[in-house]
Order: C-alpha cells, then structure tokens, then sequence
C-alpha cells in the first residue's frame, strides 16, 4: 500500500501576499519623504540635545562631560522653579478656559441664526494669524499711554500705573488672555464638528421625555463631545507648556520673570547666557512633560469606546 501526497497550487494566496507588499512598499514610499524631515529636523536635534544636556557647551569651547551635573543643578535653581510654576500656572489657567469658551462659542455657533457664516469666520480668524504679528497687536492695544484698549478699560475704572504688561500682577493675565483669544477659534471649530456628528434622533428623544436645554446638554451633548474634549485639553495643555511667541513680544519674560515660562528660560540661559548644555537639559524636562500629556491623550484613545 502506498501513500501518495498530492499538493494543490497556492497561487491565491501568494498573490494576496504579493498585493500587500505592494501596498506596503507604496505606503513606505510616500512616507518617506516626511521621516526623511522629521528625522533631519526632530529627530537628530533631540538627540544632539539629549547628548548637550549631559556637556557644558557654549559655542566657543568644547563640550565637557558634565554628566547629570545639568540637572542636579536644576534641581536646586530657583529660576527653574519659578520658569516651571510660571508654566504651570499659564497651563492650569489658559486650558480650561479655552476648553470652555470654545465650547460655549460652538454650542451658540451651531444653532441657525442670521451671519453665523461670519461669526464663526471673525472667531476663527486670529487662529490663521501670526502669533508674533497679534502678539505686536496686542502690546499696542495695552500701552499704558497710547493703547485703545487701555483707554476703554480706563473708562470703566479699571486702570494701572504701569501698564498691564509692565505690572508684576496683570502681566501673566494679559499675555493668557491673548492665547486664549488667538486659539479658542480653533478648538471652537473641532467643537463644531463634533456637535455636527451628534444625531439629531437624540435630541428628539430626550425632548419628548421632557428634558430641558440644560439636561439634553448633560445628559446628551457633554458625554458625546467626550473624545472632542479631551483631544481639545491635551492640545491646548500641551501649546501652553510650549508658550514662547507672545511672551517673548510682549514681555520678553518680565516684568521681574514672573512671565518667564521654561520655553522663554531655555531662549534665555541658552542663546544670551550661552548656556547651551544647560539650557539642552531643561529643554528635556520640558518635553517629557509634553510626553507625558501624550501619553495620557494615547491612553484615552486606546482604551475609549464610543457607540451611538
């Protein structure tokens, strides 16, 4: 008795096979001119400052082996700590109050009402405008002597002798106050589209259950817009912490630091005290805090299930 094994061809699957490394190799095709930038212009710089943060560089000497030297002397520098409260205070502020009104500005952008079109195009448009162009803007319109906006507040017997910049306690508020204006036009438009996702079945729902506009916006809008919401936070948490351009315009760190983030102390130890090594160190302690934020972002969205 014997045994014949016969095989059958495996043409199909091979083919299959071969469509996906097409695929493949097309996908890897057009990527690469993006990694090819990204590793030039992120990638090989946070290595490069990853190794300076470790030296003590300052574009005329060597770089010495300094070690952990940087950030053991960060530890103990109070213009770090204050750069780093300064920065947490600008996010802990500016972050909710974005996520805020830009949520109340798309809740009243999305009802239908006469030149919404340009309401909602006035609202957005400093988002596509340069920071350092508002920021410019801005200082004007808060000069003590000749600011428009200085007068009108004068008017309402709000006043200061220095100026709102150039006080130690209205400072941080007005350069907040600008974030907020140039980019709550923009979470205001992400907001929109998630308010135009939600269907309308469950609007009607909840009214013929007798649920007021307070109610349908708990119950129905705020845990719908979830995903919207934390996206926006992260966003906007993650842009405070990297807040450079209007500080930099209209304060340039004073008056006395107390606008000096860790964005505007790293510009300054690094590129007017030449403290380059230095200045690699704290820019680290700057992104993992940014990796952090990401990671919490990631984290959400991995394990969130939304179902309608």
């Amino acid at each position: 008795m014997s045994l014949q094994i016969t095989s059958r061809p495996v043409g199909r699957p091979r083919a299959r096979l071969s469509h996906r490394g097409r695929q493949a190799r097309a996908a890897w095709l057009f990527l690469t001119p993006s990694l090819v930038v990204l590793t030039v212009f992120v990638v090989y710089p946070m290595i490069q400052a990853g190794y300076l943060s470790f030296t003590s560089y300052n574009l005329v000497q060597a770089a010495q082996w300094v070690g952990l030297g940087n950030y053991r002397h960060m530890l103990h520098d109070p213009q770090v700590w204050n750069a780093l409260r300064n920065t947490l205070v600008y996010a802990a502020v500016s972050t909710p109050v974005s996520v805020l009104l830009a949520l109340a500005l798309a809740l009243f952008l999305n009802r239908a009402m006469a030149l919404r079109g340009f309401l909602r195009s006035a609202v957005f448009l400093p988002f596509v405008v340069s920071l350092g162009v508002v920021s410019i803007a801005w200082s004007f319109l808060l000069d003590p002597d000749i600011g428009l906006l200085s007068d009108w507040l004068s008017h309402l017997g709000i006043t200061t002798q220095q100026g709102y910049l150039q006080d130690p306690s209205t400072a941080m508020a007005a350069v907040i106050a600008v974030g907020v204006w140039k980019n709550v036009g923009f979470y205001m438009i992400m907001y929109l589209a998630g308010l135009q996702s939600i269907p309308g079945e469950l609007y009607d729902a909840a009214r013929s259950d007798g649920a007021n506009a307070w109610q349908r916006l708990r119950n129905v809008t705020w845990p719908l817009l979830a995903n919207q919401t934390m996206l926006i936070t992260i966003m906007a948490a993650i842009g405070t912490l990297q807040a450079f351009d209007q500080i930099y315009v209209m304060t340039h760190g004073g008056p006395f630091f107390q606008t000096e983030t860790l964005v505007m102390f790293t510009y300054r130890i690094g590129f007017e005290n030449d403290q380059f090594g230095y200045a690699a160190a704290v820019s680290w302690v700057l992104l993992l805090l940014v990796f952090a934020l990401s990671m919490v972002q990631f984290t959400y969205f991995r394990k969130r299930v939304v179902t309608f």
